[in-house]
């Protein structure tokens, strides 16, 4: 195991937080899962038990020891729950964040800027995998359309066509629906349009838009309508 994850210390990780992050994968790791990179965070001080961030093939695990380093805590975010991720870069290393589908943000900040930049290129690709994967069923809808592709077709017709002349009177009540959907006016006078804005800056106000919505100072409604707008320019 000490020799497959040797390929982690190429941009600066400690190795003594390498090897104990290690250890415990052997016993964490699910059948099938790899991991893609292992991030160890370095404050300007010396840091003795350092946390760490795993990005697998399936989740991300942020490794945090407690107890003197002892033991240690672990919490994963499966890649299907992760909304957004963000790295903004500073002086002093970087910070790599990400949102989840429940509004949870969770970040992690003193990462050297190598590394930061490569859990954000493997957390992309991931996400990316998520919402176009590989069309391994392709050859089975291929041979399979030709038997039905005319039945098919001549059912959808007559269906229509029942439709139309059934329920025509009703028609005229689906402007209503579509209205009950329409966005809630965001953007107050004078305030920067959200497609001008950053994704670190929309993920700020989607946080502040959170902290409202628990102080009561704004509707549950209110506040979804806020995230879906913001969430549809990041």
């Amino acid at each position: 195991m000490k020799e497959q994850f040797k390929k982690f210390l190429n941009e600066e990780q400690d190795p003594k937080a390498i090897e104990k992050i290690t250890s415990k994968l052997t016993d964490l790791l699910m059948k099938g899962e790899e991991v893609g990179y292992i991030a160890v965070q370095k404050k300007p001080a010396i840091t003795v038990f350092p946390d760490s961030i795993v990005l697998t093939n399936k989740r991300i695990i942020i490794c945090k020891p407690k107890n003197l380093g002892l033991s240690m805590d672990f919490t994963d975010y499966t890649w299907d729950d992760i909304a957004s991720t963000f790295v903004k870069e500073n002086i002093l290393g970087s910070e790599f964040s990400f949102g989840t589908k429940t509004d949870l943000a969770v970040s992690i900040d003193y990462i050297p800027k190598i590394q930061a930049r490569k859990i954000y290129t493997y957390a992309k690709e991931q996400l990316d995998l998520l919402k176009n994967p590989v069309q391994t069923a392709t050859p089975i809808q291929e041979t399979a359309e030709p038997v039905f592709e005319e039945e098919a077709e001549e059912e959808i017709e007559e269906v229509e066509t029942e439709e139309v002349t059934s329920f025509a009177e009703i028609l005229p009540a689906a402007p209503v629906v579509t209205e009950t959907y329409e966005p809630l006016p965001t953007q107050p006078a004078g305030e920067r349009k959200l497609s001008d804005l950053s994704k670190e800056e929309l993920f700020d106000k989607l946080q502040n838009y959170k902290k409202l919505l628990d102080n009561g100072l704004i509707m549950q409604g209110e506040y979804d309508a806020y995230k879906k707008e913001i969430l549809s320019y990041m």
